[in-house]
């Protein structure tokens, strides 16, 4: 995958494909997953796309922050107060299926362990 593989998340962010958006910036643009596996299931992703996170390099560190930062400001949004799980699935044994990094956040319910 390249940075110019045409992703289902790159239809989002051009508005091509609808999402329920919840949040976005510059940066970055989060919006409720259509398979939700949690009563809270919401997606972050960057606008810039990068295949996978082990394809993110130094000069992604800035981005990186930034989503992170994110989740913590949709979590709180989305009234997370109680906790919430973070998930990045990374490659094929990692369960990724959209070659555009994405991250889960998933709440409103206990998570068990190990996941799966």
């Amino acid at each position: 995958m390249s940075e110019t593989t045409e992703t289902i998340f790159s239809k989002i962010i051009r508005r091509e494909i609808p999402a329920n958006i919840v949040y976005e910036d510059d940066l970055a643009l989060a919006f409720k997953d259509i398979h939700p596996q949690a009563p809270v299931h919401i997606l972050v992703i960057p606008k810039q796309p990068i295949p996978k996170l082990a394809d993110a390099t130094p000069d992604d560190a800035t981005l990186l922050g930034h989503l992170l930062l994110t989740v913590k400001r949709v979590a709180e949004e989305a009234g997370l107060q109680d906790g919430y799980r973070v998930v990045i699935n990374t490659g094929n044994d990692g369960g990724q299926t959209v070659y555009h990094l994405h991250l889960h956040i998933l709440g409103g319910r206990q998570m068990a362990w190990p996941p799966g």
